[in-house]
């Protein structure tokens, strides 16, 4: 028997690959296809069953693909209810694989159909679960993401509290527990950068699995929720209802463009400029009205946050050798109308004399002598609430205006006034730096190393927490 994770970091996502005697089960698996079969095929082994822990919110499953290139059986837990053809199991129901078994136990809580599989070795002991987003390492999943559902979050809420007390706490303290996320996904609010453990360790030290009523976790696990990325609940229609192949995306998307045509299809098509170079060289030349958001960080969730057209054309400007990479991560959270990439990139675009636009950079030195001065008009920090509020520059002319919610908040932005903007490091001021330029509004400087290379200066004053009364 194999067990083996593949774990993917921008999306904080776990699929598995299960292999016992020359029979294969994936669960959970990302829309390409190719890595899974790939790997059957160097064991010398057939892919069974694509095992399918619920209707994922934050990603697009490669279920129907890898089915339809290997006659693997889709397999959901009880509830479910997919629009194509698949098995939808009986809670408790066993799955032969080679030499091996895996029981489905149907744990509702996270969505109605989320179900966890039980691994049970050649001899007949459990020794794992896969358990989506049931359980996480930490933490348990956020019970607020089930689409179409009349039931409410703490309805939900208690049916997880009754799937981890019923299913999932009276298994052996030995099994190890192989979860659908880690550190850095929306699907949970205090999960641990560790993608493993053992269900003893989980029961010892995860907040959800302590002892206390049901009524103490459902507050417990309802406390503090903020809303999804605006994508979830469409990702999740479309692992329920089906989708496009991702090789006809790929295809479509990974074209070479030249400049003129680049142009064209932006004008014609109504195409978004998507620059997914990294916000360095974005910074110091640039396709003007392009929007920044690097593959270096979490490419795809903050695709999803802000984009809120799935069917929006896209063209892009990347490095060399990463346009594939680029309409492959744009398709793992559902944006398929990828219409090709710039040819020859940047250097291109300025070689054809066309325009390039640029951003007003300072670095942390520039902007504490400017601090000190007193001579800034506006600053912004564009961290979530919860970072801003644990610690930020102690300044009257300082706000907080969060990147996720840009696109409900432009008003907020003063295009008289000149405005710094920065993030934790970097990342997300360039990009809203790009979007406000993108509409319109020029006058804003970005801050080289954000508010970590604020924070190591003496002459620039911090403060730490505060609770205001929104966060209560």
């Amino acid at each position: 028997m194999k067990v083996e994770q593949i774990y993917t970091g921008c999306l904080a996502q776990g699929a598995y690959y299960i292999e016992s005697k020359g029979e294969v089960a994936i669960v959970d698996p990302l829309r390409e296809t190719e890595p899974y079969i790939k790997k059957a095929k160097e064991d010398g082994a057939k892919i069974k069953y694509v095992l399918e822990t619920h209707f994922h919110a934050d990603f697009v499953s490669g279920h129907l693909d890898l089915a339809e290139k290997t006659g693997a059986k889709i397999v959901f837990g009880p509830n479910a209810t997919p629009e194509y053809k698949a098995h939808v199991a009986k809670d408790d129901e066993i799955l032969e694989l080679g030499d091996v078994k895996i029981k489905v136990l149907h744990t509702p809580g996270h969505t109605m159909e989320s179900s966890t599989f039980l691994l049970i070795d050649e001899e007949g002991k459990e020794t794992a679960i896969f358990s989506g987003d049931t359980l996480f390492i930490g933490d348990v999943g956020r019970p607020d993401l089930a689409v179409k559902t009349d039931l409410s979050r703490e309805d939900l809420a208690g049916h997880l509290y009754e799937s981890l007390h019923n299913k999932i706490m009276p298994l052996s303290d030995d099994i190890v527990v192989y979860p659908g996320h880690g550190a850095g996904s929306a699907c949970g609010k205090n999960m641990s950068s560790e993608t493993t453990d053992t269900l003893g360790n989980q029961k010892k030290n995860n907040y959800a699995l302590q002892e206390m009523s049901k009524e103490e976790f459902v507050k417990q696990v309802t406390d503090g929720l903020v809303a999804p990325p605006q994508y979830f609940p469409k990702n999740a229609v479309m692992n329920k209802k089906g989708y496009g192949s991702f090789d006809e995306v790929l295809e479509k998307g990974n074209v070479a463009l030249n400049p003129d045509k680049f142009e064209a299809i932006v004008n014609n098509e109504g195409a978004l400029m998507l620059d997914v170079r990294n916000p360095e060289a974005f910074v110091q030349g640039h396709v003007p009205n392009s929007i920044s958001v690097g593959l270096e960080g979490s490419f795809a969730v903050w695709v999803g946050t802000l984009i809120p057209d799935l069917k929006q054309p896209v063209v892009l400007i990347t490095d060399e050798g990463k346009e594939e990479e680029a309409v492959t991560r744009l398709s793992r959270v559902g944006y398929d109308n990828t219409l090709g990439y710039l040819e020859g990139g940047i250097e291109a675009w300025k070689k054809a004399g066309k325009e390039v636009d640029s951003i007003k950079s300072v670095n942390a030195d520039e902007f504490a002598s400017l601090f000190a001065e007193n001579k800034l008009e506006e600053v912004v920090d564009v961290r979530k609430e919860s970072e801003f509020y644990s610690q930020r520059i102690d300044h009257d002319k300082v706000k907080n205006i969060p990147l996720d919610f840009i696109n409900d908040n432009m008003k907020d932005y003063n295009p008289d006034k000149e405005t710094y903007l920065h993030c934790a490091g970097g990342y997300r001021s360039v990009i809203t730096a790009s979007i406000l330029k993108s509409r319109g509004i020029h006058n804003v400087v970005n801050i080289e190393g954000g508010f970590d290379a604020i924070k190591e200066r003496d002459d620039v004053k911090t403060t730490d927490y505060v609770c205001p009364s929104t966060m209560l």
